[in-house]
């Protein structure tokens, strides 16, 4: 089971990283998407790239610190839920909102796995 947690995090950790660093610089692909979604492109910068990135750090911390990767973890889930909800509201179901659902999935599970490999975090 700590295999399949350290695969998991570490996974969402370059995703999660990725996908918050993407914002905070703006990356070209992301901006029509979210405009369509009817996010202000000065929303990308804080609070959309910041708490991503900052997941992603809590998670990576959450490697030695566990009870901070659960709350890493479930922060991002929150984000990723609040995320699809945007795009539903907007009737924006594109390839954003897939992503924030397979993202949304890949935070669940490494919730779990951090819950189930370390049950004291609780």
């Amino acid at each position: 089971m700590h295999s399949a947690y350290l695969v998991v995090t570490i996974s969402a950790i370059a995703l999660n990283g990725f996908s918050g660093v993407s914002a905070l610089v703006h990356f070209a692909p992301i901006i029509p998407p979210m405009e369509r979604a009817g996010v202000p492109v000065s929303w990308l910068t804080f609070p959309i790239g910041t708490l991503k990135t900052l997941g992603a750090l809590g998670l990576l911390v959450g490697l030695w610190v566990p009870g901070i990767g659960a709350a890493a973890a479930a922060g991002l889930t929150i984000f990723f839920i609040c995320a699809m909800y945007t795009h539903v509201l907007a009737r924006d179901i594109s390839g954003q909102f897939a992503l924030a659902g397979f993202l949304l999935a890949f935070n669940v599970a490494t919730f779990t796995l951090t819950v189930v490999a370390h049950p004291v975090v609780l």
